[in-house]
C-alpha cells in the first residue's frame, strides 16, 4: 500500500490526466427545431440545488447550472474533466489546496435580475455558491459535502447560527477569489473525493443577484451558465427547456472506449457543434402504463422502459422484433444506485435504539422477499443489493452478504423473544400491550401496489399489521426530510462514484437534512469520519464494510435492489449513451430530421 502522500499524488495525477471539452467561442449552436420529448416518473421540487436532493430536480439542474468540473460522456468508469474550469485544478500541499482557473467569456442566461446587463461567470460566483450550501437558512441537504472541510468557513456558519443571518461578505481564508478568474480552495485535511464533490450539480454556479432577487422563489427561477434555461414550468406537470442564448457551445470530441456502440456514437457525433438539441419537453407521467403508451404512440423520444412493460418489450435482455423493426434502440445498464426502505428513527412506532425496536425493524426486513420484488415488482429488471454501496462504485465488495436475509421463521422467533405478543386476531401488539400498526407511505404508481402486496404477504406471516398511505413523491420527500414518515421507500443514484456518497445518507449530522432515516449513531458517525480521512484503498473499503454492518445492526434501512434500466430511444436520436453519474444528456446528443 502507498504511504499517505504517495497515494494523494497518484490519485491527483490520474484525475489531472483527463482531457478537457473543446470549447467553441461561438454562440449557442442549438437548433430550436430539434426537440427531445421525455417523461419523468415523479415530480421535481424546484431547481435550487442548495435546497434539494430531489433526483428530478437534479436532472434538470444539470442542464442549467455548471460546476467547475464534470464527466467524460463516454468514458467508463466515470472520469472527470473540466467544465467551466480551463483545466483540471492545480493541487498542492498534499491534496489540501486546489486552484481553479475559470474560462473567461462564460455568461449567465439572460434574466431580469441582471437589469439588462450581461453577467460573466467569475470566481466570486463560485465563492458565493459554496457559501450558500452552508447558510443555515437553506437547511441544505448537500451541506455535508463541504461541512467542516474548508478552512475558516465553519466560523462564518457558527456566527450565522447565532445571529440568524449569514454574512456573505465575510472573507473566508479557505475560499478565495484570488482574482476575477482564479478560485483557491484550502481544505483542513486531505479529502480524497473532493474533486468528485466539486463536480456535483449542487456546486453549479449561481449568481448572487438572482438569488437575492427571487428570495424564497429561487427554485422556480433557475438561472445558470449551462446550455439550457427554463422556458415553461408547470409544477408536477410540465417542464420545457430551451437553449440558453448566452451558452458558448463546444465541439463534440469524446473518445471511444473501443466498444462497437462507442464507435458508432463517435461516427455520428464527432466534430459537431454542440448542443444540437434546441428544446427539451418533459412531461411528468407517474403511472407506468401511461408512460409506456405515450412512448409506443411516439409521443416520447427517449424513455426508460417501465418495469411493467418488460415482458411485452423484451425477449430476455434483447428488444422484441416488433420494436427493433421500428428502429427503436436500447441502452441497458445497471444503476449505480440502490433501492431501500427507510425507517424513521424518531418515529414512536418503528424508531428508537432499544433492543425491542431494533428487533421489530430486523423482523420486518426478514419478512420481505427480495426474490418476489425482483420477479413481481421489477419483472426481472433488478439485482439483489447486499450492501449500501452498489456495484461499480468504489467500496463495493462482491463477497459481502447482508445479515438481513428473508427468513420468516427467524423473524417470528425474534418478535416472540422481545415480547411482541399476538392478539386474538393473530396480529401482534407492542411489548406494553398497545396496538401496533406500521405505515409505509408509497407513491401512486402501480409498481408500489405490487411492492405493498409483497410487504403485506410477508408481514402477515409474522403477525404485523401494515397500512400504505399514498402520496406523491415530492410531498413524501418533504415529509421524510422533516422526519415525519413512519416508513418510506427510498432510492439513491451515485452523485459521484465512491461509497462515501451513499454512506453519507446515514451520517448523524445530516438527520433531517438528507438523512431521511434521521439516524444518529455515534458508532456509525465515528466510522464515517474515519473512512473519509483514509486514502482510497483496502483499508478504507474495510471501514465501509464495518459501516454496512453497523447499519444492519441498527436497521434504519433495509437495502433491497439495484435496478436494471433499459433506456429506449427512437431512431432519430443519435449519440445516446446513458451515463452512470450524469443524467442530463440532451447537450451530448442530436435529433435527425424525421
Amino acid at each position: 500500500m502507498f504511504m499517505r502522500h504517495q497515494t494523494v499524488v497518484c490519485i491527483f495525477i490520474m484525475l489531472l490526466s483527463t482531457f478537457p471539452l473543446h470549447i467553441a467561442q461561438a454562440a449557442n449552436p442549438a437548433d430550436l427545431n430539434k426537440v427531445v420529448r421525455q417523461a419523468f416518473e415523479a415530480a421535481d421540487d424546484g431547481f435550487d440545488m442548495a435546497k434539494t436532493q430531489n433526483f428530478y430536480s437534479g436532472w434538470v439542474s444539470e442542464a442549467i447550472f455548471e460546476p467547475l468540473l464534470s464527466y467524460d460522456y463516454l468514458a467508463r468508469p466515470a472520469r472527470l474533466l473540466p467544465l467551466s474550469a480551463e483545466s483540471m485544478p492545480e493541487v498542492t500541499e498534499q491534496g489540501k489546496v486546489f486552484t481553479f482557473k475559470i474560462k473567461p467569456g462564460i455568461y449567465f442566461a439572460p434574466d431580469p435580475a441582471f437589469k439588462g446587463k450581461k453577467h460573466e461567470l467569475t470566481a466570486q460566483d463560485y465563492v458565493y455558491t459554496f457559501k450558500r450550501l452552508l447558510d443555515p437558512v437553506n437547511r441544505s441537504p448537500n451541506a455535508s459535502f463541504i461541512e467542516g472541510k474548508i478552512v475558516g468557513l465553519d466560523d462564518v456558519v457558527a456566527k450565522a447560527k447565532k445571529s440568524g443571518k449569514f454574512d456573505y461578505d465575510t472573507p473566508v481564508a479557505g475560499l478565495k477569489a484570488v482574482d476575477k478568474y482564479t478560485l483557491r480552495i484550502e481544505l483542513k485535511a486531505t479529502d480524497y473525493n473532493f474533486l468528485y464533490v466539486v463536480a456535483y450539480g449542487g456546486f453549479g454556479a449561481v449568481a448572487r443577484e438572482v438569488i437575492e432577487a427571487y428570495g424564497d422563489q429561487t427554485g422556480l427561477h433557475p438561472v445558470g451558465t449551462g446550455p439550457y434555461m427554463i422556458e415553461k414550468y408547470l409544477p408536477r406537470s410540465k417542464i420545457v427547456l430551451t437553449a440558453n442564448p448566452e451558452y458558448r457551445g463546444y465541439t463534440w470530441d469524446f473518445k471511444s472506449t473501443g466498444s462497437a456502440r462507442d464507435e458508432e456514437i463517435v461516427r455520428q457525433m464527432k466534430g459537431k457543434k454542440m448542443p444540437q438539441v434546441g428544446k427539451v419537453d418533459i412531461s411528468i407521467i407517474e403511472e407506468e402504463q401511461s408512460r409506456w403508451l405515450a412512448f409506443q404512440d411516439s409521443q416520447l423520444d427517449i424513455d426508460k422502459l417501465p418495469q411493467s412493460a418488460a415482458t411485452a418489450a423484451l425477449d430476455g435482455i434483447a428488444l422484441k422484433p416488433e420494436l427493433v423493426n421500428q428502429g427503436i434502440k436500447m441502452d441497458r445498464v445497471t444503476d449505480a444506485g440502490i433501492v431501500f426502505t427507510i425507517f424513521n428513527m424518531r418515529d414512536p412506532v418503528v424508531g428508537g435504539y432499544t433492543k425491542e425496536k431494533i428487533a421489530l425493524r430486523r423482523a420486518i426486513g426478514m419478512a420481505y422477499s427480495y426474490e418476489d420484488e425482483i420477479a413481481q415488482m421489477r419483472l426481472g429488471q433488478a439485482i439483489r443489493s447486499e450492501m449500501i454501496i452498489p456495484k461499480d462504485v468504489v467500496g463495493y465488495d462482491p463477497a459481502y452478504r447482508s445479515s438481513l436475509a428473508y427468513d420468516i421463521k427467524l423473524a417470528n422467533k425474534l418478535l416472540d423473544h422481545f415480547g411482541y405478543k399476538r392478539g386474538a386476531d393473530g396480529y401482534r401488539n407492542n411489548p406494553d400491550g398497545s396496538p401496533l400498526t406500521l405505515k409505509k407511505t408509497v407513491e401512486p404508481a402501480a409498481i408500489y401496489k405490487v411492492q405493498s402486496e409483497i410487504y403485506k404477504r410477508g408481514l402477515d406471516k409474522i403477525g404485523l399489521r401494515i397500512e400504505f398511505p399514498v402520496s406523491n413523491f415530492a410531498d413524501n420527500l418533504k415529509a421524510a426530510s422533516a422526519c415525519k414518515l413512519n416508513m418510506w421507500g427510498g432510492a439513491w443514484n451515485a452523485d459521484f462514484p465512491d461509497g462515501e456518497n451513499f454512506l453519507q445518507l446515514l451520517y448523524g449530522p445530516k438527520a433531517g437534512a438528507g438523512n431521511h432515516a434521521c439516524y444518529e449513531s455515534p458508532a456509525y458517525d465515528a466510522l464515517f469520519r474515519k473512512a473519509v480521512s483514509l486514502p482510497l484503498g483496502e483499508e478504507r473499503n474495510k471501514v465501509y464494510a464495518q459501516m454496512n454492518r453497523q447499519v444492519e445492526a441498527d436497521t434504519p434501512w433495509i437495502v433491497h435492489t439495484s435496478r436494471i434500466r433499459s433506456w429506449l430511444y427512437r431512431p432519430w436520436i443519435t449519440g445516446y449513451k446513458k451515463h452512470p453519474i450524469l443524467h442530463s444528456d440532451w447537450a451530448f446528443i442530436d435529433v435527425e430530421k424525421h
